[in-house]
This record gives structure tokens, C-alpha cells and sequence, in this order.
């Protein structure tokens, strides 16, 4: 079907480099979603008048979490080249990818999490240190199921944003459906190939949208 309609469309690597988009996407939402937390959690709990209020270390984790989101995607990636070869052992393919879209993403979901944990019912905290409940109770007893629908939420908004981000590691060699569109399609001139790559990056984002939505949804109790 495919072929018949974009002839000059290689079907095997097409579905090799959407395989490598969704594999990019998942892993690197997987690491955005735990360190995003952990950010996001001593953004919060470090705060004025917070369970751990710390002015200093608050200070330290908002400038890092401000200067990676300030950081162009394609910059930090090649910021991160040495990094990446050290961790990786190479700079090109979907692995190598991974660093630069967690850490790239990550500072961005820890802000969407820290504005979730301000949203929780402050009575409902009190009520539970009034109880005795220690900090490691109260993050996972109160804090994340309470504003997990918000958490969901912003998680969806961050994995449509590392598909954008996977399209330009592509043009960069990390493979995935930018690559696939800028060599293919567009060095050799053939936006056909770069029209359906869109297509189906678009699909993607529904699709994630849809899942979060649904999620999210479930998990709200308003």
C-alpha cells in the first residue's frame, strides 16, 4: 500500500526507523518520568516552608533545572557528545540518543511536577504529619497519588515533545523517522518520503495524547 503510493518509500527501513522513534520515546520517557520526579520532589519538598525547606540546595536544583531547559535540544546534544561516547561508546544511533533526550526533557517534567505537588490539598499534608507520618509516607501515600492525574498529564505533554525531540536527533544520525526524512527524503529531494514520515509522526502524537487523556482521566477522582 505504502509503496504504491510513495514509490520511492523503502518500507523495510521506514518501519526500522519508526521502530527506532517509538523505542527512543518509550526509553527516554521512562528515565524523564523518574528523574523528572526526583527533580520535581526537591523542588517542592526544599521550598519555603517545605518538609526539607532548604534555601540552598532549592537555589542549586532550580539553576540546574533552568539552565538545561534553556539549553536549544540540538546545542545540548552536541554538548553532550562527549558524555554520551563515554557512556554510550558511540555518538550515533538510537542508544546514543537516550542521554541528551532524558537529560534534555527531564528539567522540563520536574517543573510540570513541582507545579502538580503544589496543587495538592495542603489540609490533606498537614493532616497526615499531624498523624506522624514520616516524609517518605507522605510523598507516597499523599504527594504522587494525589496529583498523580496532573503527573500523567504533564508526562504526555513531555512525550510529545521528545518525539519532536527524537526527529532532530535524527538529523543528527541518531535514527528514527528525522532521520529517516532528512537522508531519504530530503538530501535526495523526495518530500514524498518527508511527507509520510510527518504523517506518521502526527499519528504518534495522537496516540500518546490519547493514551495520557485516558490515563489521566481513570486516575482523576474530582
Amino acid at each position: 500500500m505504502l509503496t504504491k503510493l510513495f514509490p520511492n518509500l523503502d518500507v523495510q527501513d521506514f518501519w526500522i526507523a519508526t521502530y527506532e522513534t517509538f523505542y527512543m520515546t518509550i526509553l527516554a520517557l521512562i528515565g524523564t518520568f523518574i528523574l523528572g520526579i526526583l527533580l520535581g520532589l526537591l523542588l517542592y519538598l526544599t521550598t519555603k516552608n517545605g518538609i526539607w525547606e532548604n534555601k540552598f540546595l532549592n537555589m542549586i536544583v532550580a539553576a540546574i533545572v533552568n539552565v538545561f531547559r534553556a539549553i536549544p535540544f540540538i546545542i545540548l546534544i552536541l554538548l553532550l557528545f562527549p558524555f554520551t561516547d563515554f557512556l554510550i561508546g558511540t555518538i550515533r544511533g538510537p542508544n546514543a540518543a537516550l542521554p541528551a533526550l532524558i537529560i534534555g526533557s527531564a528539567p522540563f517534567y520536574g517543573r510540570l511536577v513541582e507545579i502538580a505537588l503544589r496543587e495538592v490539598d495542603k489540609g490533606v499534608v498537614e493532616a497526615a504529619k499531624s498523624m506522624g507520618a514520616k516524609t517518605r509516607t507522605i510523598i507516597f501515600r499523599v504527594l504522587l497519588p494525589e496529583s498523580m492525574p496532573a503527573l500523567i498529564s504533564g508526562l504526555t505533554v513531555t512525550a510529545i515533545a521528545l518525539i519532536g525531540y527524537t526527529a532532530m536527533a535524527g538529523v543528527i544520525g541518531a535514527g528514527g523517522l528525522g532521520n529517516y526524512a532528512y537522508f531519504y527524503g530530503f538530501q535526495r529531494h523526495d518530500f514524498d518520503v518527508v511527507l509520510v514520515c510527518t504523517i506518521l509522526i502526527v499519528i504518534i502524537v495522537f496516540i500518546f495524547q490519547f493514551i495520557g487523556d485516558f490515563i489521566s482521566n481513570k486516575l482523576d477522582k474530582r
